[in-house]
Formats: structure tokens, sequence, C-alpha cells
């Protein structure tokens, strides 16, 4: 579990393939507090730490994560947004953020503002009921407020300090994100949609549906 607040632009030092898989090397200053099995989070993607050596520490990702994530694009000398897991006793600054990536987004534009940037990401239609006006999203698992939202794009606004310390700067139109909706949202989409029996439905939460509930 993570709170996605990036405690630190990392780089990939390496990449090789394994089979479908591919085994990243990531140089971090946080390496020498990592040991084997301990989960960090890599742009947003939860990873098992295989090895440490130095200021580098491995993770293996499989088929599967190089499917629902960018992963597939790392390369070596790319930078990376990494968390370390968060601890029981600290602050929740961000929000419940489980590294669980639901999809990718594309940016589409970025705008610069006199104190902030905005950047408007495309995503699939399919995912627009786990996202709702002024929630909590993870982008590349920063955890980020959505300040406008339609049926295929919402708008995140980036103050300075997360421009200066995390990947976002490298953000371009075209540059996929990794996607990992509020948590919560999706366990109550998930409850809503199985009400009454029989296959899940479609969920009828909306903007509108949300103002009749008092929200």
């Amino acid at each position: 579990m993570f709170t996605g607040i990036i405690e630190e632009v990392g780089k990939i030092a390496a990449v090789r393939d394994l089979g479908g898989g591919r085994r990243l090397t990531i140089e971090a200053r946080m390496s020498p507090e990592l040991r084997p099995d301990q989960s960090v989070s890599v742009n947003g993607v939860c990873q098992t730490v295989v090895a440490v050596e130095g200021n580098t520490f491995d993770v293996v990702a499989v088929e599967e994560t190089l499917r629902k994530t960018t992963f597939g694009a790392l390369a070596a000398g790319r930078p990376v947004n990494l968390e370390r897991a968060m601890q029981p006793t600290g602050r929740l600054d961000g929000h419940f953020v489980q590294g669980h990536v639901d999809a990718t987004g594309t940016i589409t534009a970025v705008e610069k503002e006199q104190t902030n940037w905005l950047y408007r990401v495309r995503f699939d239609p399919q995912f627009a009921p786990y996202l709702i006006p002024v929630g909590s999203i993870s982008l590349d698992g920063i955890s980020l407020t959505i300040a406008r939202l339609d049926e295929t794009e919402l708008t995140v606004a980036i103050i300075p300090h997360t421009y200066d310390h995390t990947i976002v700067s490298t953000w371009q139109p075209g540059t996929r994100v990794n996607l990992e909706f509020d948590m919560i949202g999706k366990y109550v989409v998930g409850w809503l949609s199985r009400q009454g029996g029989g296959p899940a439905k479609a969920s009828k939460i909306s903007e509108d549906w949300l103002k009749e509930q008092g929200f």
C-alpha cells in the first residue's frame, strides 16, 4: 500500500528481457535502505525488490504487468517515480494507492498557467464510472485530484513542487501514463453493479446521480 506521494525520482540503469518479462535495474538514493522482498512503487506499479547492490535495486516485471502498464516502453536512462510502501504509523498525505494499475492513459494537452500546469489525459470510456469531479486518481504513482472531467478525458492541475520533484515535467502530448483509480470508488462501483443478483450490471453512477444523492 502506498500514498501517491513520490519520495524520489530514480533512473532506469538497465533493462534485461526475461522471455515475456523484463528485469529492471533502478538507480536510486533509497537503494541502500531496501532489501529483497520489499515493495516499491515504480511509476505507480507495485514491484517486489529482488536484489540490491550499492545504489541500485532490481525488480522483475512479468507479462501481466507489461500488458497493463507502460513498463514495456521503459529503457535505460529513463526517470521513474519511486515510493516505498507506507508505514501504519505514518501520515496519509495522498490517498490509498495499491500500486495495482488499472489501465494506461494518454496525455493529450499541456497548458501552463501562472502558478500551475494543466494536463489533460484521455482514458478508455469503460473506466468512466470510477471517476468523479475532484476525486482522487494516481497517475504514474502520483496522488492527484481530478480538476475537470468528461466522458473520455480528465484534467489534473500540477503545482510547482510536484512538477519539480516527479517525472511530470517529462509528460508531453502522446505520453502514456499509468492509471490507478481510487480503491474505495472501485469497491463501491463493484458492489452497486452487483445489486439484484445475476451478472454484473453497468454502473449508473454519474455526476448527475451523485448530485441527486447529495454528494
